[in-house]
């Protein structure tokens, strides 16, 4: 990855304080520290010459960006709210392109430090981060925790190698591990702290065990694709933890875990028809706190959202199961019904509505509210009291 040489510092640190300021207004950043380790770690550093900007705004397209062709463009975008692509496709597309799916990035600073804080490190913790990519956040906790106590793992040979040459010229060395992240690193646990920078849908038990009691994880939870959750998990014992949730979140998913989840609306002459009063639209747009209910009471279903002038589209499909169940409930503005289409053993908009009724009855509880706790034998969430409502995950 072609790097830039550094202007003046001054610019840069003007770059920084500008962008600093810009998440302090949205309260994506409030320790006084963190803002300093934007100057301290620049981003232009891990950033290419030439690739794509994607601010962090819903439905952004994004934009190319090259240093050779408007270097004030590339500045400006490097210290923007944006992520830089900088792998598409695992590799097989030029991310410059702005085509395919993106597989590494340099993340949004607004997505980067509400996490960082999340986490809470302290210097001298044993941090494991799971995902490199660029190797900016790796160089982010070496500053503020010390490098000798941070291990980064990176599921890529290219990506990893692009972040150790970046992290060297930054002027960190912590310890850089090639390998699958989900497995942690036994051989240098315990750990204070695990910082994971890719979507998980299944929560791996490894990182549980090599976290020593009372440390954190914190992580884009991600079972039901692309709607996603900051959680941070607290660790009791080597197979126990209790998590809290902070929001949402919308990470790339590790490997591993990514669903190629494509609405199909298979046999449709065999689909069942009827109506609903219910709006989609106040489905989607409800608290986190309703989706958590529906991930408990209508698990393993990918949502599709379309919306267009003269109307909306909630699209529903069996998560990883091409040819399962669907559904799509269609609004109109203005309409007294909604029309609900339905196909497959499981009524997907009639599971969906019914968790989202079900989360109105319990007084639709924030996402604040809800705990997660992951044992052994089961992974239950429920609201206010570990006894009181809840459920078992599939």
């Amino acid at each position: 990855m072609d790097t830039v040489s550094s202007p003046d510092t001054a610019v840069v640190e003007e770059l920084a304080r500008r962008l600093a300021e810009d998440l302090r207004s949205r309260r994506l950043l409030t320790s006084e520290r963190w803002a300093q380790a934007l100057e301290r770690v620049p981003r232009h550093l891990f950033a290419p010459g030439s690739g794509w900007a994607k601010p962090d705004r819903w439905n952004e397209i994004g934009f190319r960006i090259d240093h050779d062709q408007d270097s004030a463009a590339w500045w400006n975008a490097v210290y923007s709210d944006a992520a830089i692509i900088i792998q598409s496709d695992d590799g097989g597309i030029d991310p410059a392109e702005g085509r395919g799916e993106s597989s590494s990035s340099v993340s949004a600073p607004g997505v980067v430090f509400p996490f960082l804080e999340l986490l809470a490190p302290r210097r001298g913790d044993r941090v494991l981060e799971i995902g490199t990519g660029s190797g900016w956040t790796a160089s982010l906790l070496s500053w503020w925790a010390g490098a000798e106590g941070i291990t980064s793992i990176e599921v890529d040979p290219v990506v990893a190698a692009g972040a150790a040459a970046n992290i060297e010229a930054a002027g960190f060395a912590p310890h850089l591990v090639v390998g699958d992240g989900l497995k942690g690193c036994p051989e240098r646990a315990p750990f204070d702290r695990v910082h994971v920078t890719a979507g998980v849908a299944d929560i791996p038990t490894a990182w549980i065990e090599q976290t020593r009691p009372g440390g954190l994880i914190v992580l884009p939870w991600q079972p039901g694709g692309a709607t996603g959750h900051k959680l941070r998990l607290t660790v009791v014992d080597e197979s126990t933890a209790v998590g809290s949730f902070h929001g949402r979140a919308n990470y790339m998913m590790v490997r591993s875990q990514r669903s190629d989840h494509v609405w199909n609306s298979h046999h449709r002459e065999d689909a069942a028809a009827s109506m609903t009063r219910l709006d989609p639209r106040t489905v989607v747009r409800a608290d986190l706190g309703a989706h958590l209910v529906s991930l408990a009471l209508a698990p393993g279903i990918g949502w599709t959202v379309v919306s267009e002038p003269d109307g909306y589209s909630l699209l529903l499909q069996e998560a990883g199961n091409p040819e399962g169940s669907w559904a799509a409930c269609d609004a109109t503005p203005g309409a007294a019904n909604y029309e609900v289409t339905q196909y497959g053993p499981r009524r997907l908009w009639d599971e969906v509505a019914d968790a989202y009724l079900t989360w109105v009855s319990l007084g639709s509880p924030a996402a604040e509210r809800f705990r997660l706790t992951i044992r052994p034998e089961e992974t239950r969430l429920w609201v206010d009291q570990p006894n009181g409502v809840g459920w078992d995950l599939p």
